[in-house]
Order: structure tokens, then sequence, then C-alpha cells
């Protein structure tokens, strides 16, 4: 079993953000791999322990920061890495990622293909859903569990609006990930010093075949135009005094400030 894992670089955001002129300040910034892809590329990796798969992971952008998002996978214990860096794709949305995504998995014969839920930036969630509509195949979304049954069968479990739905996929498929799959290991030092030497498949749209209208189309169908910051939560009010007297204030401004009553 061939396995395709998407892996997306983003923000980490554990950390304070700040909003200027409409855009995220980029200084003090740090970037990790995308949460639910980490679940993803357990998944992977553990299909690979259990059913001896060939483990990919593929990851669209330049620079160190998806590098190391790639060396990461490596670390937990992915053996192939492909980056995708071209200057077209600057700016990617849902529908071009999947374009692109497409491009890959039709070079590359794969099985299966495990892509996060969602991205943790964006929280779209449309992705890995649009590569299969591209690609014709079978999707099964927020997966909690994935057995394989043969080489051309597998069985997920989801978790759907009444409960767990178990689904059987005949192969090959894409299925997206819910955190509640796994919990992803943390890479060992071995690994760590491991994945720094492994080579990484670096390519461009050319590479695979594609041109910029073959991705991009006749443009972006969506786009952020601006980032706005949430408003500041108030400062809390204290009441001390009778205890009668109290719950009426508190429920009067329930009532006619807070508006809640």
């Amino acid at each position: 079993m061939k396995i395709l894992t998407t892996v997306k670089k983003v923000v980490d955001v554990e950390l304070n953000m700040h909003v200027k002129n409409g855009a995220i300040v980029e200084e003090g910034l740090q970037y990790v791999m995308n949460a639910w892809d980490e679940n993803a590329v357990e998944a992977s990796i553990q299909l690979k322990e259990k059913n001896n798969a060939e483990t990919t992971t593929v990851t669209i952008g330049g620079g160190e920061d998806v590098v190391k998002v790639i060396r990461r996978g490596f670390a937990m214990g992915i053996k192939n890495g492909i980056q995708i860096d071209d200057p077209a794709l600057a700016g990617a949305d849902a529908f071009v990622s999947a374009r692109v995504l497409q491009k890959v998995y039709e070079k590359g014969n794969y099985d299966l293909v495990i892509a996060g839920k969602q991205a943790q930036d964006t929280d779209n969630g449309q992705t890995g859903i649009i590569l299969a509509e591209y690609l014709g195949l079978p999707c099964v979304s927020n997966v909690i569990a994935i057995d394989v049954m043969d080489d051309k069968h597998i069985k997920v479990s989801r978790l759907g609006d009444f409960g767990t739905e178990i689904v059987e996929i005949e192969l090959p498929a894409v299925v997206t990930v819910d955190v509640a799959i796994n919990v992803p290991r943390l890479p060992q030092t071995r690994g760590i010093m491991t994945a720094k030497k492994m080579p990484i498949q670096v390519m461009n749209l050319a590479a695979l075949g594609a041109s910029h209208a073959d991705v991009v189309g006749a443009g972006l169908k969506s786009n952020i135009i601006e980032f706005i910051a949430p408003e500041a939560r108030k400062t809390g009010r204290k009441f001390e005094g009778d205890a009668a007297k109290v719950t009426a204030e508190v429920v009067g401004l329930l009532v006619n400030e807070a508006k809640v009553l």
C-alpha cells in the first residue's frame, strides 16, 4: 500500500498574534505542522508499522519553515517527502492546492490519501474533499479510525451527526482525519538526527507536468481580504453587599445592558 499524506505549514497558534492594517504582523511568528496533519502523519505511520505501507508526505510552499515541517514528518517515521515550491502558487486557495495535490497523486500512483480534516490557520476543511472530487475517488471525512481489510479495501470509523459511523471503502480513496484518531508521537533524538539527512524531493509545476493555467485556471475562487482582531474582553465587575440587592442588580444588568435575559 502506498500512502500520500498532505501536510501544511501554519502559524503556531499557541503564541500571541497581532493584526495591523488588516494583516498579521509577521515579526516574531513561528510556524509548525498543522495539528490535524500531525494526526494524519501518525495514522500513516501506524499503517506503515502494521501493514508495511510505503509513506510519503507532500506540502506546498517554499522556505525553511516548510522544510522543517517535512523533516518533522521524517523524524516521526515518514520515509519520503515532497515539497512543491513554485512562485505561481503564492496565495493558493483550497481549490488550487487540491489541483496541485491531484498532480502529485497522479505521478505517484498512490492507494490512499490521508489529510488532516482542516488547517488551524483557516479552518476551511475543504482541500481533501475537493481533491477527492478532482480525482473521482471515494472520500470519508472526520475519520477517527482506519483498519486495513485487504489490499483493496479499508474500513474507517467517522464522527457522524448521531454517533460513530463505520464505512467500508474500496481503494484508492481519500480520507480526512479528526484529532480524535490518535495522539501523535513525539520524535525521538535518533529520529530527529536521521531526519536532517533524509532527501526531500523538491518540485515545481513544470516538474509535475502542469502549468499555472492548469492549477489556477481563471483565478482563485477565494481570497483573504483582511484580518480583523477580535474585540478585547471587557473587564469584569465585582458585586458586594446584601445578597438580595446584589441579585436584583445583576439581573437588571443582564436584562437591560447585556440583554441576555
